[in-house]
């Protein structure tokens, strides 16, 4: 008999690590909803603590916010400067620039962009902290005293997530607009007047812009604590957590954002007029 080694063939491997990979995101999607499933019901049923939320919501949203507003300022005078240059060079009328970036920002880039910016802070801060807990056994010790780690832990961030991302929108957005006027006066001489423009917004576009924020203030919670609640070993542990936190957490955003853009095309004939 031959005692040359079995040569496997590269076709089963990449099968069967596309196979493990779905296995594996199917499990993780599956817990992960068990925690969401679980935060809706002690969001009804379980105790009620406003100062722990109030606490989470100034994490969350009062300590994120001068990040936050700050990159989307800078996002605001580069996307209304390049816009305005390659509209230039199509057309030489610039009336129009303000009334589609304030469409651009209340249908998506105030609430997507505010989002993944929270998922890289927020998400990670959470990962981190209940993975902390997780290898030291301080959820074990909560068990062990009837307290479920969802309704201590999750719910308040899961609610202040919410809210807070609601508010962080649009103050980003009104100081990414805010940004992009002056950006506009001082590279276009756009007077103020020209570029203050809402007509383009409708309904749907309002609409979109907070069925995302809420869309996106739950799965960035959610998603963060099973990360860091699922942590188990060592210190190591903690920073794996941390980066599946982050990279879950923005995955979900590019994912609602397609699906509820999708879902607004499908109901409503697009963003037509």
């Amino acid at each position: 008999m031959s005692d040359a080694p079995v040569v496997e063939h590269p076709r089963k491997r990449v099968l069967g690590a596309l196979g493990q990979a779905g296995i594996e995101t199917t499990r993780t999607v599956g817990s992960a909803y068990g925690v969401f499933v679980r935060t809706l019901y002690y969001l009804v049923r379980g105790r009620h603590e406003p100062g722990a939320i109030a606490r989470q919501m100034y994490e969350i949203g009062n300590r994120s916010l001068v990040f936050v507003s700050l990159v989307m300022g800078f996002v605001g005078v580069i996307l209304v400067y390049q816009g305005g240059v390659q509209t230039q060079r199509v057309l030489p009328d610039l009336s129009q620039l303000g009334a589609t970036f304030l469409e651009l920002l209340v249908r998506d880039l105030a609430p997507s962009l505010a989002a993944l910016m929270l998922a890289t802070r927020v998400g990670a801060g959470i990962a981190a902290e209940l993975g902390s807990m997780a290898v030291t056994e301080q959820l074990d010790a909560l068990r062990l005293s009837a307290a479920d780690p969802v309704d201590y832990l999750v719910k308040p961030r899961f609610v202040a997530s919410i809210v807070m991302l609601f508010v962080l929108t649009i103050v980003s957005g009104t100081v990414a607009y805010a940004c992009g006027l002056v950006g506009a006066r001082v590279f276009f001489d756009l007077s103020p007047r020209s570029f203050v423009d809402s007509s383009l917004v409708d309904p749907v576009d309002l609409g979109s812009g907070l069925v995302k924020c809420l869309a996106y203030g739950a799965a960035i919670p959610i998603l963060s604590a099973h990360a860091g609640l699922s942590a188990k070993g060592g210190s190591d542990a903690v920073g794996a957590a941390t980066t599946r936190a982050v990279v879950h957490s923005s995955l979900a955003v590019i994912a609602l954002d397609f699906a509820i853009s999708f879902g607004a095309h499908a109901l409503f004939g697009g963003y037509s007029r």
